[in-house]
């Protein structure tokens, strides 16, 4: 099976079942299968045997490859979970979702956000099969991307957009190297707010304010 891949550096060997593919020491690549995609079985035995990488798909069905965050990234994606899950656990209309969460969007996309946050009357509102499925078929109501070295701000860009399209009500692209947060509204307003100290959920998590400071 050949492979169209849209970076071309250094070359390291990347397994999936049944596939071998050069592919390049680039910390973003993408994987093209020209006429192919995956099945949900497949994609979960790609995901299982490389477990070091997050692998999303975009809704032509290409792979899109990066590798775990670095120590520093992680340590802002957790206290920035930590946030969110402790204003969710008091306000109590909502569940939370960190990083390893993958959804399906209605565009097809399986998409990993560092953290998500659903209203419970629409995620118990699906069948618990389909809850405990690998893939969820839902679009999170408010997502989180925390940029990292490893990703171009523009590929983070086109997936907030796409978020959007897909429903998600509210979504910030946090960038901690410009010091810029990218708001996100369903209604394809876009919004960037200058090295703000705190950025708010506004209806759609009414209540909740990330403290910026430690991010920075």
């Amino acid at each position: 099976m050949s492979a169209v891949i849209d970076v071309a550096e250094k070359k390291q060997t990347f397994k999936m079942p049944e596939i071998s593919l050069e592919l390049p020491e680039s910390f973003f690549f993408i994987v093209k299968f020209p006429g192919r995609k995956f099945t949900d079985e497949e994609l979960y035995k790609i995901d299982a045997v490389n477990e070091d990488l997050r692998i999303e798909t975009n809704a032509d069905g290409d792979l899109e490859v990066l590798p775990p965050p670095f120590p520093e990234t992680s340590r802002k994606n957790i206290a920035i979970d930590a946030r969110l899950w402790i204003w969710a656990e008091k306000d109590k209309t909502g569940v939370c979702f960190e990083s390893s969460a993958k959804f399906t969007l209605p565009n097809g996309a399986k998409r990993m956000p560092d953290a998500a946050w659903i209203l419970k009357e629409r995620y118990f509102a699906l069948p618990q099969k389909e809850r405990e499925e690998r893939f969820t078929r839902i679009a999170p109501d408010f997502v989180i991307e925390l940029r990292s070295k490893s990703v171009r701000l523009r590929n983070l860009q086109k997936k907030m957009k796409e978020y959007a399209a897909s429903g998600v009500r509210l979504g910030w692209l946090i960038d901690p190297y410009q010091k810029r947060v990218h708001v996100y509204r369903q209604n394809g307003e876009i919004e960037i707010l200058e090295n703000p100290t705190h950025v708010s959920g506004e209806d759609v998590l009414n209540g909740f304010e990330l403290d910026l400071t430690e991010i920075w």
